[in-house]
């Protein structure tokens, strides 16, 4: 089907199958808006339109005026309606977004500072002066908007503001608004008044929400409120303003309207609030409601029941025992007719229990102290919608409210077996009843020995308590399932305040007192009692240490002690272990030749022990792997690798000299070396040799001993003993071969040959080979 054509037949079957309001913004002036639509009636005098204002539409449309029901599904068949867009776009059906803007249309200030909301705009306000003859008027109303949107978070987070603002005419005092939630002070929004928004937000007096509109709505907004009543109180006779006013918050978009029932503009007389269960203020069973419907004057009253005149009443008060709806018409002097209702029903008072308290008394004289509040499980037997804030003295106290004990908390009797009484609500309807509570003194004892524990690691006369040790010493003294609790002093056990929970650290040195309560399982006192708390002494030890064990030195072993101080060790008890296994061995100290961790557990004739670990990590001598060295460069080095479990360090060619931590020597001259490794902890050294061949540059023959024969550095019969040398003359001649050891003299057949450079080729016996020259200096 073509889409066009689909749309024009749900518009057409839109017209033909619903009813829509309509709405008028050019017959009636604002003065008939109010004073003939939404008064009509002459009881409510003096009505002066003093205001109105709203958008402005180029003069064929404005914001505000009269709309007619058209016997559609809207709840009101006509009445005068407040917008924040152009009238015309407030009446059915629901296929348009409300969305008018009109220039220079500005928001208003007292609904800002009312609702303490910012930046309105598009305001439409009709303001009114009027006097009524009764002590409270109403009027009924509806608020729709574009932004209650259907499932949408929008409906969470946005609303247009509107307010009915009343004060004294002339008057600088504050506004009231009485657009609120019944009930409540809340101003109606859509943020206020909605139903659940799935993932978005909870329901929010959803009660007072009527329903999202669709495309067939005799409205053209997207949801709206159910009916709802605006009520104001008055002195009679007193001249009142109102300021009607409707206002878009932020920006124009998505607009909002208030339409005000015809004829709905009521005097009241006020009978309160209506007095039911689901306000939490019904009447309570046994209770007299009087109902006041006094209005000024001398006028005459009708009450009614449930609909039936009640033609024996005609004052202006009236006394109600049972539930109902309550009714009245007063005929004022004018002979206008207010009239006020109120449904009130009666609800059962609390069922409680009479009880008795039991509580502890140290000095056994009958007089001790309650916390009264203990009582409560007996009085409500446990009801979580039973509360009880207040005690008396005396019946007559609680049946009247006054006197109340100041602090029931601990609270000390005044006799033995006093009766106090108990005030008990509701939580649901403060309906209340009176309980009596008699205070009895447990006669239990407990016969408590002194708890015994050692002092910690820092000797020092302080120590922690374990509790949970305390109670199990106590609990076969005590009936079962009866509770322990630890105070620090009696005033906290009468108060229940500061219990001690899991442990306890004595706050003087070495004893302390603290007290036990033992409480029933109703939470009754069954005994009090104070212990004392020693602290024993515990044997004051070394700190742990760490010995070297030189493994070379295997069996011998070393002398471990236990470690008493400030006492002989003769006067403790041992118990060695090694790496967690007991050894068997129980004296002051302990023979060890074996690597771990020795702990020593010294305990005292009171059986309070004390721990430390002595370690014994190993050592030995070195063991040298090898020793790699470079030569023939710039920076000659050597390395030695060594083993073993010990901390070595290193020095070359002097076995008393320096020693480095680092394993790696430079900077190493051709010649012989004897590296000493030393292990740092004593358990012994090692040496090794090692030669770095070098070639001289020069030698001078000349029979003083020094430098007389040329051979290579760093070799000799061991080492380097096998090179093979050859020497040349400048022009390649051959004149020698010799060894590393004999060398050569510079001469030739027993001749001396004279200064000049020679040529050397040495072949090591892996084949290697080296060429270079040197001087021959006389």
């Amino acid at each position: 089907m073509n889409k066009f054509f689909f749309i024009i037949l749900v518009l057409l079957s839109v017209t033909v199958n619903s009813q829509n309001i309509t709405v008028d913004s050019q017959t009636y002036s604002p003065q008939q808006l109010i004073e003939n639509i939404l008064i009509g009636n002459s009881c409510i005098s003096n009505v002066q339109v003093t205001n109105a204002v709203g958008g402005d539409f180029n003069g064929s449309d404005q914001s505000y005026g009269y709309f007619e029901g058209n016997n559609s599904t809207f709840p009101f068949q006509n009445g005068i309606v407040l917008s924040t867009g152009k009238l015309g776009n407030v009446q059915g059906p629901n296929t348009t977004l409300s969305d008018d803007n009109a220039p220079n249309w500005i928001g208003d200030t007292d609904l800002e500072n009312i609702l303490q909301e910012p930046n309105t705009t598009n305001a439409t306000i009709i303001e009114f002066d009027f006097t009524s003859p009764a002590s409270q008027v109403s009027f009924r109303y509806i608020f729709a908007s574009e932004e209650y949107q259907e499932g949408d978070s929008s409906t969470c987070q946005y609303s247009d503001l509107f307010g009915f603002l009343i004060r004294p005419t002339g008057s600088n005092e504050q506004y009231t608004n009485i657009a609120v939630v019944p009930n409540t002070q809340t101003p109606v929004k859509v943020t206020t008044v909605h139903p659940e928004i799935p993932g978005s937000c909870e329901a929010i007096n959803e009660d007072y929400f009527d329903s999202f509109n669709d495309a067939t709505a005799p409205i053209n907004f997207n949801g709206q409120t159910k009916i709802l009543t605006a009520t104001a109180t008055t002195i009679p006779n007193q001249s009142y303003h109102v300021k009607l006013v409707i206002a878009d918050e932020h920006n124009y978009r998505y607009d909002s309207a208030v339409f005000l029932e015809a004829g709905s503009f009521e005097l009241n007389t006020n009978l309160g609030p209506d007095k039911v269960l689901v306000n939490n203020n019904p009447a309570c069973e046994n209770e007299t409601v009087i109902l006041n419907a006094y209005e000024s004057g001398t006028p005459t009253y009708k009450w009614f029941k449930d609909g039936v005149e009640l033609t024996t009443e005609t004052n202006a008060t009236y006394e109600v025992t049972t539930p109902g709806v309550y009714s009245v018409e007063v005929t004022l002097d004018t002979g206008c007719i207010s009239t006020g209702s109120i449904e009130i029903e009666y609800v059962p008072n609390p069922v409680v229990n009479n009880t008795t308290l039991i509580a502890c008394d140290i000095d056994q004289n009958g007089l001790t102290t309650y916390n009264l509040f203990d009582a409560n499980q007996g009085i409500t037997n446990n009801d979580p919608e039973l509360s009880i804030d207040t005690f008396y003295t005396s019946l007559t106290d609680a049946q009247d409210e006054i006197n109340a004990i100041p602090n029931p908390a601990s609270y000390n009797n005044n006799s033995p077996q006093q009766v106090v009484y108990a005030t008990v609500y509701s939580q649901n309807t403060s309906c209340s009843s009176i309980a009596e509570v008699t205070l009895d003194i447990s006669t239990n004892t407990l016969n408590l020995n002194d708890f015994d524990t050692c002092d910690d690691a820092v000797i020092d006369g302080f120590t922690s308590f374990d509790l949970d040790a305390i109670r199990s010493e106590i609990e076969p003294l005590i009936p079962a399932n009866y509770t322990i609790s630890f105070y620090e002093s009696i005033e906290d056990v009468f108060s229940g305040a500061n219990e001690i929970i899991n442990s306890y650290t004595n706050l003087t040195v070495n004893t302390d007192q603290i007290y036990v309560e033992v409480t029933t399982d109703s939470g009754q006192c069954y005994a009090i009692s104070e212990l004392t708390l020693n602290v024993l002494y515990t044997p004051a030890v070394a700190e742990d240490e760490t010995f070297i064990y030189c493994l070379n030195s295997y069996p011998e072993p070393l002398t471990l002690l236990g470690g008493v101080l400030n006492d002989s060790p003769s006067n403790y008890y041992y118990q060695w272990f090694l790496n967690g296994v007991d050894t068997g061995v129980n004296t002051s100290f302990i023979d060890a030749n074996e690597i771990g961790v020795y702990t020593v557990i010294i305990t005292d004739p009171n059986g309070c022990s004390n721990t430390r670990d002595i370690t014994l990590i190993p050592s030995d001598a070195p063991v040298i792997e090898t020793v790699t060295h470079t030569e023939l460069t710039t920076n000659n080095t050597a390395t030695v690798t060594v083993s073993g479990p010990g901390d070595y360090e290193y020095a070359i060619n002097n076995e008393y000299g320096y020693y480095q931590d680092s394993n790696t020597f430079e900077n190493l001259a051709p010649g012989f070396y004897t590296i000493y490794v030393k292990d740092k902890n004593g358990c012994g050294s090692s040496e090794t040799h090692f030669s770095i061949l070098g070639f001289p540059q020069f030698f001078t023959p000349n029979g003083d001993s020094y430098n007389d024969f040329w051979k290579p550095q760093g070799a000799n019969a061991e080492f380097n003993a096998k090179l093979k040398i050859l020497i040349f003359n400048r022009y390649g001649k051959l004149i020698t071969e010799t060894t590393p050891v004999k060398g050569w003299d510079g001469t030739l057949n027993g001749m001396p040959l004279p200064s000049d450079d020679y040529w050397y080729r040495i072949t090591h016996p892996n084949g290697t080979e080296y060429r270079g020259h040197f001087s021959l200096v006389r």
